[in-house]
């Protein structure tokens, strides 16, 4: 009944996604999009609530950051980069951090990671090169900074800091409001999985030849209780 009527919400959010919030070219469009931005993202929410912190000296992860806070944070924290792991899309809360971007001189990276499926190996791989490059300081965000951002910040600890995996795995915590119960548990199987695969392989390696997005898949349901 519930799993039925969260599909119907999602289903209906999809919608109103479709037809709202997916152009800022002209002022109508633009105040549309704001809209879409502030109730069916949660903007509105993310104006207390920021999920901001530095996991490493010059490496912030936040929520979604709207046009304003990222002003805030270019003159605050002398923000160069931002790492958007939404993908680009043609929605408000990409059409307005992108136009932010370009205003600020910010330089927006975008790789699409979900939040509740096992990450794709070659957008793996893109992020660790990345994360050699990128300009600091640079800010990591999702929606709610919570989950993708939260792997992401494990995997930048684990493969550029050289940290242990049990410090990595603190980015993914309450403190950042993830739950490992719900679907979005994904993200620390995958770090299990590491943990019991990686035999002393390098990050970079065990993903070269050793990670199997489809064997996570089905443990993570078999962990749960789940068919495969």
């Amino acid at each position: 009944m519930a799993g039925a009527l969260k599909k119907r919400m999602l289903a209906l959010q999809q919608r109103l996604t479709d037809t709202f919030g997916t152009d800022i070219s002209t002022p109508e469009a633009r105040r549309s999009a704001w809209w879409h931005f502030q109730l069916m993202d949660h903007a509105f929410l993310r104006t207390i609530w920021t999920n901001l912190d530095e996991i490493a000296p010059g490496v912030w992860r936040a929520n979604q950051p709207s046009p304003a806070r990222l002003r805030t944070y270019q003159r605050k924290l002398g923000l160069k980069s931002v790492l958007n792991l939404r993908g680009a899309a043609q929605q408000g809360f990409y059409l307005f951090e992108a136009e932010t971007c370009r205003a600020l001189g910010l330089t927006l990276h975008d790789i699409g990671f979900s939040a509740r499926s096992a990450p794709k190996r070659h957008n793996l791989l893109h992020l660790l090169d990345l994360f050699q490059t990128i300009e600091k300081p640079f800010l990591m965000h999702c929606k709610s900074g919570a989950d993708r951002t939260g792997l992401a910040a494990a995997l930048y600890l684990l493969e550029v800091e050289k940290r242990p995996l049990a410090e990595a795995r603190r980015q993914l915590s309450l403190n950042y409001l993830h739950l490992k119960m719900t679907d979005t548990g994904i993200m620390d199987e995958f770090l299990n999985q590491f943990e019991a695969e990686g035999h002393g392989r390098s990050l970079r390696a065990w993903i070269e030849t050793g990670y199997d997005r489809d064997r996570l898949t089905a443990s993570f349901k078999a962990r749960r209780g789940r068919p495969a």
